[in-house]
């Protein structure tokens, strides 16, 4: 499963746009329950408007709060951006932490958010448990355990410690385009002579190709072994569909 999950997304990436530490934790915290690509369109002017730690902490709230509105949730986030921010500047020379200890102890920042900060910012492996990941290892009976920490250690002990943050990325990737939680594209998955889950979803290759989403839609098809049998309109709708956040 893992090789053909290597094979499927070998370009698998944090969908989240970033070009420092402190940026991604902050898009990071904006993600929650809120989708990659509407944080990815709120960031920009975000970061322009506040590039350091020290911006995120001398903030006025009601700025703040309106710039990061359509996230939803926008008050206690905009709390947690300038805890952060001053947290930062308190204890961190206003620079994001390298440390998982560091790190979870800042507001806003859980142990999911710290992985996906070391691992995406600083090289530093780590898995990260989101909700696509945990149903996914215990469809694939990897684990059983519920508890996102549990899971975490888990897989730690199954996976080379080295391909943590890129197994989070493709296990990520495939629950949002295939592997989805009601529906899971079983007819369509390039993973289902392996997987004990098989038949979850629709089993057939046509209605199970018109649940695959995003533009690896034609690839991922191919790789299932089904592309002859879908229509190409079906893949082209699919491939143009957004995946599941």
């Amino acid at each position: 499963m893992l090789r053909a999950l290597d094979e499927a997304y070998p370009d698998a990436h944090c969908e989240l746009d970033f070009n420092t530490p402190l940026e991604l934790a902050v898009a990071t915290i904006l993600s929650a329950q809120c989708t990659d690509k509407r944080v990815n369109e709120v960031t920009p002017a975000l970061f322009r408007r506040y590039p350091t730690a020290e911006a995120y902490a001398g903030a006025e709230r009601t700025e703040l709060e309106e710039m990061i509105r359509s996230t939803g949730f926008y008050r206690n986030k905009a709390s947690s951006l300038m805890g952060l921010g001053a947290a930062l500047v308190d204890k961190h020379g206003g620079e994001v932490p390298r440390k998982l200890d560091q790190l979870v102890k800042l507001p806003g920042i859980g142990r999911k958010t710290a992985n996906v900060i070391l691992g995406n910012a600083f090289d530093v492996p780590g898995i990260t448990v989101d909700t696509h990941f945990g149903r996914l290892v215990r469809r694939w009976g990897w684990t059983e355990l519920e508890d996102a920490v549990k899971v975490e250690h888990a897989i730690g002990e199954l996976i080379p410690r080295k391909e943590w943050t890129m197994l989070s990325h493709r296990v990520i990737f495939h629950g949002r385009r295939v592997c989805h939680s009601r529906k899971p594209a079983c007819g369509a998955c390039l993973l289902a002579k392996d997987c004990p889950s098989y038949g979850a979803g629709p089993i057939d290759h046509v209605e199970a190709a018109k649940l695959v989403r995003g533009p690896e839609t034609p690839r991922l098809l191919e790789l299932a072994g089904i592309v002859d049998e879908v229509p190409d309109k079906t893949i082209e709708s699919q491939a143009a569909k957004e995946p599941v956040a």
